[in-house]
């Protein structure tokens, strides 16, 4: 079979990247008194990714008066199908995700989203079911949502213990020329990205002790794999150094895990880094004691997405093209989010630790077939199995100084840790 040149690899991680870096235009932001939704100018470069959800986050995400109040009695809407607990489940990767395992008749969808009533509209459009989901407000930045998210989520199931967490949303900012900051003074996209998400597995990881089968996934990126071309080839890579801004607090001034100025697309690639990591850890010291199988996964390359509608005509129409046609990497949105549900739902899925893709996994460019698509980088169609990830997100060194410090830094008391014996 005939492999498609070092060229081509180049030419991807040039189109890719082409207007990554450009500069920021000016936005504005404003947060109206009832629905704190975002207000941006015309040229705002405010961009809804379906697979990552980035927005122009007001400089307070969650005030008091935002916590919800509970629900109650959800044991009995729940039934005997599987509890599947879905952050960022209200556009992209999420919500296909989430639309695919409701349909399924075998889950009960707990969609944990930052806009409940935007949550229970696109639940509709999708034709979820009535009776097989529940939106729950969940700001991921800010912790005080995270712990306030955990308790109406115990309080609305009862003694009934989660089957399923998939960490998914995510913040990605790749042109903005400064940091954003989280209520708790983290860069936003570690911040929601990585922060966020390692309280909330953390405070889960008892509670889903106790069901059988119990899985726990957190979505990763090949950009965070400098063993992929995405990861490896397109400019920045992810770098942890020796994680000095997280040894610093990791909380404004502090702009990046290695203590360096912010770079919005590498600030994305570390976080990505983080997750894969607190995956490898939760497997480590939980696995044995608990059950749960602790995994990651990469979905594929969803090019035809919102995540580029700021981007020129040009690119809009040609980054598709050249995802299917050249790199190989095209998945839709709606085979994406049957992969992450595949992740949860499928037997074969059981194993912990494990780093899931499908068709090739993107660590090479496709190879040539007969229908004109290249095959195996990781694009639509093939079989799962379980890739390898590189020697930066295996470094155990590092994972566990990841872990100490992210600990520190989401102020995990003692209370609040796992009471699972480590292993």
């Amino acid at each position: 079979m005939v492999r498609f040149s070092s060229c081509a690899v180049a030419a991807a991680a040039i189109l890719a990247t082409a207007e990554a870096f450009a500069p920021a235009a000016s936005t504005q932001r404003s947060l109206t008194s009832v629905s704190r939704n975002i207000v941006t100018s015309s040229n705002s470069p405010t961009i809804l990714s379906d697979m990552l959800t980035q927005t122009e986050l007001p400089e307070k995400l969650y005030f008091p008066q935002d916590k919800e109040a509970a629900k109650y009695l959800g044991g009995v809407k729940i039934g005997n199908r599987k509890l599947t607990v879905i952050t960022g489940a209200s556009s992209g990767l999420g919500l296909n995700c989430a639309a695919t395992l409701a349909k399924t008749g075998r889950h009960f969808v707990v969609m944990a989203v930052r806009d409940v009533e935007k949550g229970k509209r696109v639940a509709k459009e999708f034709g979820m079911p009535e009776g097989s989901y529940v939106v729950m407000k969940l700001e991921l930045g800010s912790l005080q949502s995270v712990r306030d998210f955990v308790s109406n989520l115990k309080a609305f199931k009862s003694i009934r213990p989660v089957d399923n967490l998939i960490c998914n949303a995510a913040v990605y900012k790749p042109t903005d020329p400064e940091p954003a900051w989280t209520d708790d003074g983290f860069e936003q996209s570690m911040g929601i990205n990585h922060f966020g998400h390692f309280l909330l597995a953390n405070l889960m990881v008892d509670d889903m002790a106790k069901a059988k089968g119990a899985r726990m996934c957190i979505v990763g990126s090949i950009t965070g794999n400098t063993n992929t071309v995405g990861g490896g080839l397109v400019y920045p890579r992810a770098d942890l150094g020796q994680l000095q801004g997280f040894e610093s607090g990791a909380k404004k001034p502090i702009e990046m895990a290695d203590g360096k100025p912010f770079f919005g697309a590498k600030a994305y690639k570390d976080s990505k880094v983080c997750n894969m990591m607190t995956v490898s850890e939760l497997h480590r010291r939980y696995h044995d004691s608990t059950g749960i199988a602790f995994s990651s996964m990469y979905p594929g390359c969803i090019a035809e997405t919102s995540l580029f509608r700021e981007k020129r005509p040009w690119f809009r129409k040609a980054f598709p093209w050249f995802m299917k046609y050249v790199t190989g990497g095209y998945v839709g949105m709606e085979e994406a989010g049957e992969r992450l549900a595949q992740v949860v739902d499928d037997p074969q899925c059981s194993k912990s630790d494990v780093y899931w893709s499908w068709n090739g996994g993107a660590q090479q460019v496709g190879r040539w077939s007969e229908d004109g698509k290249p095959k195996g980088a990781g694009g639509s169609g093939g079989e799962i199995f379980e890739n390898a990830q590189s020697d930066a997100v295996r470094d155990r060194e590092i994972a566990k100084k990841m872990w100490d410090l992210s600990a520190k830094a989401v102020g995990l008391t003692e209370k609040d840790k796992p009471k699972a014996a480590e292993s």
